[in-house]
């Protein structure tokens, strides 16, 4: 870099200050590019890629840089059929995982050279007939269980998310069944038996393992319209205003309903008062108790309670008590068919060729939601950078999966390391007996 003019080694210093500053990375790779210097200017641009993967002034600096035509350009009018439109370049993983596109690679024709591509696909073809294969459970924050509330009084009309979507994992939604949606669905079973309607669920469990899109199948089940609460819906630098904001969102709710109100990271909403320093806190916990004594009431008649969390031990033990969140479920990481339904999912509309799911399910044991997702995007890319570096598109096979799988640690491990010691050791009343049974099949005790 000796030959470097002193503008682009002061480029140089201040994008490694700022490395998350797209516009100066782009300022530097134009810089680049303009000193002939094509190859760092791609590298420069991939970076500004991972950034911003939306970027237009990114993509198109890019396309530059490898000497491809710009996305979306038109044809030449004497030109007999309209040519398709050239899609943006991949970015590569990092600056140096290897040279960039081969010189007047044409990714117009590898698109139509994909159209039509012979399979089979999947070694066994999946049956679409069923719902599982069309809508599995998804990861939470992987954003395929549907984009969260933008506020606290937003609510989401009824959606089609049922329990049949939920791949796999039977044992929770028997436990669903019995312990929550029967006694809703049958009221006149339930006055015959005296069954109120108090009280909430709460289901745990380790991160990334469909919490959140389970919440969603229960509204679904229930006809009901859902509302996504989190502590940033909730909290507010003004005294007071906190806890009316956990009162509005009841009151929206019983407007609403019926409607099924899920307290996404309750550990956070909810913590125990004792660890709390700070007073605002300590209030909104106060608060939520007042409203949860209010669901079942007749103030509250159609509003069910549903909270997530992935450190039940941190949860205030008020707000479990009978009455509030008293019943509790346990969301473990997909089972078999659970892993093969999220799998056939994130695979579905990509190139891929001879993909046995069976086997990369086994492969992919005590993986959750989002490190399934992982696997396939992991593998998408190895096979995106060989074709970018050899100028020839081909196929996704169970070889980059299964090696993208080899690559990944189950996100789960570290807290099943933690559990353990909290179900071994401060499992009062039995709320832990099922993480106890699953560790002990599991042989993590």
């Amino acid at each position: 870099m000796s030959d470097e003019s002193p503008l682009i080694r002061s480029l140089r210093t201040a994008v490694a200050a700022a490395p998350d500053d797209v516009p100066l990375r782009l300022h530097l790779a134009e810089m680049l590019l303009a000193a002939g210097r094509a190859d760092d200017a791609v590298a420069e641009a991939a970076v500004a890629l991972q950034y911003a993967p939306a970027d237009a002034d990114a993509r198109a600096l890019m396309l530059r840089a490898m000497g491809l035509p710009p996305a979306g350009s038109a044809p030449a009018p004497a030109a007999p059929a309209p040519a398709a439109p050239a899609p943006p370049a991949p970015a590569p993983a990092t600056p140096a995982a290897g040279p960039p596109a081969a010189p007047g690679f044409d990714w117009a024709a590898a698109e139509q050279e994909l159209d039509g591509v012979v399979g089979p696909r999947f070694v066994a073809p999946s049956e679409d007939a069923e719902g599982a294969r069309e809508r599995p459970l998804t990861s939470e924050g992987t954003g395929e269980d549907g984009d969260a509330a933008d506020s606290p009084w937003e609510v989401d009309a009824p959606g089609t998310v049922r329990l049949a979507d939920v791949g796999g994992m039977q044992e929770v939604k028997d436990r669903l069944e019995a312990a929550f949606l029967a006694p809703m669905r049958n009221p006149e079973l339930r006055k015959l038996y005296g069954k109120s309607l108090r009280g909430g669920l709460l289901l745990y469990g380790p991160p990334g393992c469909g919490k959140t899109f389970i919440a969603r199948a229960v509204a679904g089940e229930l006809g009901a319209s859902f509302m996504s609460i989190s502590l940033s819906d909730i909290l507010d630098m003004w005294i007071g205003r906190s806890e009316k904001n956990v009162h509005d969102i009841f009151e929206t709710a019983r407007r609403q309903a019926p409607c099924v109100v899920f307290l996404d990271e309750l550990d956070a909403l909810g913590a125990k008062r004792s660890r709390t320093a700070h007073s605002g806190l300590r209030n909104v916990v106060n608060q939520l108790l007042t409203e949860l004594d209010g669901v079942g009431s007749g103030a509250h008649e159609g509003v069910f309670v549903l909270a997530a969390t992935n450190v039940p031990w941190d949860v205030d033990i008020a707000l479990r008590r009978p009455g509030r969140l008293d019943r509790t479920l346990l969301v473990l990481p997909p089972d078999a068919a659970a892993r093969e339904a999220i799998l056939h999912y994130h695979l579905r509309e990509r190139p891929i060729e001879a993909v046995d799911l069976g086997k990369l399910a086994k492969a992919t044991e005590d993986f959750s939601g989002a490190d399934l997702a992982h696997v396939c995007e992991s593998a998408a890319e190895t096979a995106l950078l060989d074709s970018a570096r050899t100028g020839t598109v081909r196929m996704i096979g169970m070889k980059d999966l299964l090696s993208a799988a080899k690559q990944i640690r189950p996100s789960s491990e570290p807290w099943f390391a933690s559990a353990r010691n909290v179900a071994m050791f401060a499992n009062d009343g039995g709320m832990y007996d099922d993480l106890l049974a699953y560790l002990k099949k599991k042989r993590k005790l």
